[in-house]
């Protein structure tokens, strides 16, 4: 068995960042840039208007107060998207909207409520200014947010929805990004059932498949769901094939020591084993290596496979651990690893077999610490307790367990300080 430092290492070292494509902004959302990003464009394009209120030469306000307003005649009203054409004289002032380009003349902007505005409509010809306006008072000016000819956005950043807003805002339509993978998801065993199938006695319905895809899905892949093949090597070597034009290959079940468990076996044969066990719990039963094969279009490939464990949260802990860190540097993302934060333990965890625990665990802040419980019995079946953690508590291999009260550290699936 090897660690889980080294079962990661390995996987890590066989895949490599994708290439890029060109999408539309609002499908890059979680993507890489694969470019830098230049403005061929003043933004805002022009001076404008911070506020509604009266553009105004900051000249004609000098000794403005309550008592003693100075007035000034309203020649023109002018909102976002209009240009005034009218220009500014001594003793004039123009009502403008929030956006308005600022008038020939103006230099600020008195904001309605420091006027005498008599009504939302601004229907009186002349205008009482109630204090004294400095040059640029709530003036945003050309270029003040990016500058034509600047670098907006660097090569390398993940696109948020702010990402696509400022894209937007240069008039960009399209980016180039690092491409999502696709991860093929085979399960595998001859008690599955698809759920859309009426249930047999002694059947279940596969439910890994489906917990597999939403995880490839919520960190950015694209899941390629290849069905159920039964336990034998035929079912699973036609199974496999489907899947070769994926940059991933995942398969559930059958890489234990059962006698039905063949998936390692088909490895063997159509690739190569990097390892098959890894020093954890749950999830010792793991096999990664490489499928060798030719897609339907006659194409010779080799591609990364991942055997996860049959049992639901085996499979859920493996994927967040191993499937997970893959996926965000094929998308081309430097960091890998899941926020984790230090807990005081609510439960004694006994280890007995010298392997590190995974425990799905509820964590909670209170009085500026972190504590957590156990979700309840452990057992890698009960997909529930996955439902009801949003985090694992880590018990090192050395350790033959931890204490309620002990301190552990605790890799956080779910992370949220509400």
């Amino acid at each position: 068995m090897i660690t889980v430092e080294q079962a990661l290492d390995k996987i890590l070292a066989h895949v490599d960042v994708l290439e890029t494509e060109e999408r539309l902004i609002l499908g890059c959302l979680g993507q890489v840039l694969a470019e830098d990003v230049y403005s061929t464009i003043d933004v805002p394009p022009l001076d404008n208007a911070a506020m509604d209120g009266y553009a105004v030469s900051s000249a004609d306000t000098r000794g403005a107060s309550r008592q003693s307003p100075r007035f000034l005649q309203v020649i023109d009203t002018v909102a976002a998207g209009s240009v005034s054409e009218c220009q500014l004289k001594p003793g004039t002032a123009i009502r403008i909207m929030t956006g308005a380009p600022l008038p020939k003349g103006a230099d600020s902007v008195v904001r309605f409520e420091d006027t005498d505005e008599p009504s939302p409509k601004g229907s009186s010809p002349q205008i009482g200014i109630f204090g004294e306006a400095e040059t640029g008072l709530n003036i945003r000016r050309a270029g003040e947010s990016i500058a034509r000819g600047s670098i907006v956005l660097t090569k390398g950043v993940v696109i948020r929805p702010s990402e696509v807003g400022v894209l937007a805002s240069l008039g960009r339509s399209t980016a180039m990004v690092i491409r999502r993978p696709v991860v093929a998801i085979l399960a595998t065993g001859d008690e599955l059932v698809d759920i859309n199938q009426p249930l047999p006695l002694g059947k279940i319905y596969d439910s890994n498949t489906y917990s597999l895809a939403a995880l490839v899905m919520r960190y950015g892949g694209i899941p390629s769901i290849l069905g159920i093949a039964l336990d034998n090597e035929d079912s699973v070597v036609a199974g496999l094939r489907h899947g070769l034009d994926a940059d991933m290959l995942l398969t559930i079940g059958g890489v234990s020591m059962g006698d039905y468990d063949v998936v390692k076996d088909v490895l063997a044969k159509q690739g190569e084993i990097a390892f098959w066990q890894v020093r954890m719990k749950p999830g010792k039963p793991l096999a990664f290596g490489t499928i060798n094969g030719v897609t339907d279009a006659g194409i010779a490939r080799n591609i990364p496979h991942l055997g996860l464990p049959g049992n639901p949260v085996s499979s859920m802990v493996t994927f967040e651990l191993f499937v997970r860190p893959a996926i965000l540097k094929m998308m081309g993302k430097k960091n890998l690893t899941k926020p984790a934060i230090e807990a005081v333990l609510e439960d004694s965890v006994v280890n007995s077999d010298g392997r590190r625990i995974f425990a799905r665990a509820i964590v909670k802040k209170r009085n500026g610490r972190y504590f957590a419980r156990l979700t309840g019995p452990q057992g890698s079946g009960i997909l529930t307790s996955m439902t009801l953690a949003n985090g694992l508590a880590v018990i090192p291999e050395d350790k033959e367990g931890v204490k309620a009260g002990d301190t552990v550290q605790v890799i956080m699936l779910d992370w949220s300080e509400e």
